[in-house]
């Protein structure tokens, strides 16, 4: 027959010669875990940020095991707060309004009169008036533990919601009680609790400042003197193991950690939300109403509300109908997928283009099946999160090259010597509009035996005569092994695509997951791709105005004191502070000017900026006042030295 046990420990010390308490915990265990916890609970008292004691109480006692009463753990739930304030505030309402307690305010109010005893007042709800026989020491709330606390073992730390969950439980079903209101007086904790059988375990997560000595427990009592009896008796007698108890406030509310980290990412300014546009894509958006200039777009060309790209949709919806049906390998390709392939192989200069349903599934799957385990990847330091998330999952080692530096790749090439990998980098940098130094890249590359990948995302369509890209713009006559590009941003539509070699994209056909697993494209959105395509290549001038009109933007920023530049039609504005950028976005905004703030993770923290993406057509006049309005909102912050970004 099994033995349960009852294991409590108390750790005090004299000051000025009165008794101060430190620490206490027990246990319900059975007879053979006794002498670890006994270890465990003696390590606990040595260790305590209130100081060492200079007495322990350890006491072992056997318990009847058929008195032990089993309870299952009250459930969780988080109330995150900011400030001491708003933590009782909470507090007070739910008292209130949820256990319908008329003196809620002067209850709370007397929680710190309530501490530095070792156990807790008990408080007529409506009298006020504390009715624990003795108020220096307090009701101490004993013989209880969790369940499964032998399959935890022993640790020294002492888990403070694990422990207030197994007392509020107790406390909760005590006879006469209606509940608990509790803040610790460890330094270290802040968090506090109220609880009771209708509300379960409220955590609230700001009771009191951090370092903070001040603690209280009350237990909300109602009824007679006999009453009261029967009240101490069970919370001091009783013996109770309490079942499926949390380890932690994330395993009791499976969305408390969602919530916080929303909370912490509003506080420091890096949340993000949702702006609806209620007209199509164009060099204007309205936005609740407003009319606003648009420079947060990547709809270089200003094709995406182009008419002939539209009538394009509508013939092709009426021919194909709206979607593709299944994956590419099965009843997924239909003509219009395979034209669109042979006419962005012909516009790169290629042999073979592979369709992606978008450019980060592109760069995510080509990575991820061109390299392993036994493969090194040579990354830009301020590479897409895409390129980013493609290596890893690639599972290869990942080299990273400070940005932009040929030397330093050259230099980690040669410490590294790989026998096979990858060098991969942006063509055009989303961030801070610069430009690959390509020829040297391939160069590299070549050298040492690696494939070379050149993601044309913010490239294609915006530079190099005709809007070819990156090869065009250097004048070279071979390009990268792999091509990467999207139909999203200059081209005004939606996708990704792979050029190269017909061998590359005949082995991705076969082997690359995102393009196997995933139903095509619809054929409406590759007619579009392909009237864009159409319209850049009979009209050459509309990157040489996206350059013009980019020029306008800078000088006259430049003339306002405002010091940047860009190689494309990217223009960032440094800012610093992530809060200062949400605030100045907000003020353009409501100047007229629809402009992003660039935050972490997108780029460093500290780093946050304006990022201003020119459109072909914007009117020079357009843009020389959002130049000038910019200008009058970041004088009073401006940063002196933007290069060392």
């Amino acid at each position: 027959m099994k033995r349960f046990f009852s294991l409590k420990m108390r750790a005090s010390r004299t000051v000025d010669g009165e008794p101060q308490h430190i620490s206490g915990a027990e246990k319900i265990l059975q007879e053979e875990d006794t002498p670890r916890f006994t270890t465990a609970l003696l390590d606990r008292a040595f260790h305590h940020a209130k100081g060492q004691p200079d007495f322990i109480n350890l006491k072992l006692e056997l318990l009847d095991e058929t008195r032990i009463l089993r309870l299952p753990a009250l459930p969780v739930k988080t109330i995150p707060t900011d400030s001491p304030a708003e933590g009782l505030t909470k507090m007070t309402e739910i008292l209130r309004s949820q256990m319908g307690i008329a003196n809620a305010e002067r209850i709370v109010a007397l929680l710190p009169q309530c501490g530095n005893m070792r156990g807790a007042a008990i408080v007529d709800v409506d009298s006020l008036k504390r009715v624990e026989p003795d108020h220096r020491r307090g009701i101490r709330v004993t013989y209880m533990d969790d369940e499964a606390s032998a399959e935890i073992g022993p640790s020294s730390a002492k888990n403070h919601f694990r422990e207030a969950i197994v007392l509020g439980t107790k406390v909760a079903n005590a006879p006469h009680l209606l509940g608990e209101l509790c803040i610790s007086d460890d330094p270290d904790y802040v968090t506090g609790y109220i609880a009771s059988r209708e509300i379960g375990y409220c955590r609230i997560t700001c009771l009191k400042e951090k370092g903070s000595p001040v603690g209280g427990r009350i237990f909300l009592f109602r009824g007679n003197a006999d009453d009261l009896q029967e009240t101490i008796a069970f919370l001091e007698t009783q013996p109770v193991l309490v079942s499926n108890v949390p380890g932690s406030p994330a395993q009791s509310d499976r969305w408390q950690r969602l919530q916080e980290d929303l909370s912490q990412m509003e506080e420091n300014g890096l949340r993000r939300k949702l702006l609806v546009q209620e007209t199509s894509a164009g060099p204007q958006a309205c936005v609740a109403g407003k009319t606003l200039l648009m420079l947060a777009s990547n709809n270089y060309l200003g094709l995406a509300g182009d008419t002939r790209l539209v009538e394009a949709a509508k013939i092709a919806a009426e021919k194909w109908g709206t979607g593709s049906t299944g994956s590419r390998l099965l009843t997924g390709t239909q003509r219009e997928h395979v034209a669109l392939e042979q006419e962005l192989a012909h516009f790169k200069g290629t042999e073979d283009t592979i369709l992606f349903n978008s450019g980060y599934v592109a760069n995510l799957t080509v990575i991820s099946t061109l390299c392993g385990r036994d493969d090194v990847i040579f990354s830009d330091e301020l590479n897409h999160a895409s390129i980013i998330d493609g290596c890893r999952l690639a599972r290869s080692r990942i080299v990273v090259y400070r940005h932009n530096d040929m030397d330093d790749l050259e230099r980690k090439l040669r410490e590294v010597r790989p026998v096979r990998g990858l060098v991969v980098s942006d063509a055009v940098f989303s961030m801070d509009g610069d430009i690959v130094p390509l020829p040297r890249l391939l160069e590299l590359s070549r050298q040492y035996g690696l494939f070379s990948m050149i993601d044309e995302a913010h490239a294609t369509g915006v530079i190099g005569p005709g809007g070819h890209g990156t090869v065009a713009h250097f004048g070279l006559t071979e390009g990268p092994d792999i091509t990467l590009g999207t139909l999203s941003k200059a081209l005004g539509g939606e996708g990704g695509f792979v050029c190269g070699r017909r061998l590359l994209c005949d082995y991705l056909r076969n082997r690359a997951r995102g393009f196997i697993f995933t139903t095509a494209m619809s054929p409406v959105t590759a007619a579009v791709a392909r009237a864009a395509l159409r319209v850049l290549q009979q009209s050459p001038e509309l990157p040489q105005r996206l350059a013009s009109n980019v020029k306008v933007f800078v000088d006259t920023l430049r003339e306002r004191g405002i010091v940047t530049s860009t190689q494309s039609a990217i223009v960032p504005i440094p800012v610093g502070d992530e809060r200062r950028a949400v605030k100045m976005a907000a003020r353009l905004q409501q100047r007229g000017i629809f402009l992003s703030a660039i935050r972490y993770p997108t780029v460093a923290l500290g780093q946050a900026r304006l990022r201003a993406s020119i459109i072909a057509t914007h009117s020079p006049e357009e843009l020389r006042h959002a130049a000038q309005v910019i200008a009058e909102e970041l004088q009073p912050v401006i940063i002196q030295n933007p290069g060392s970004w």
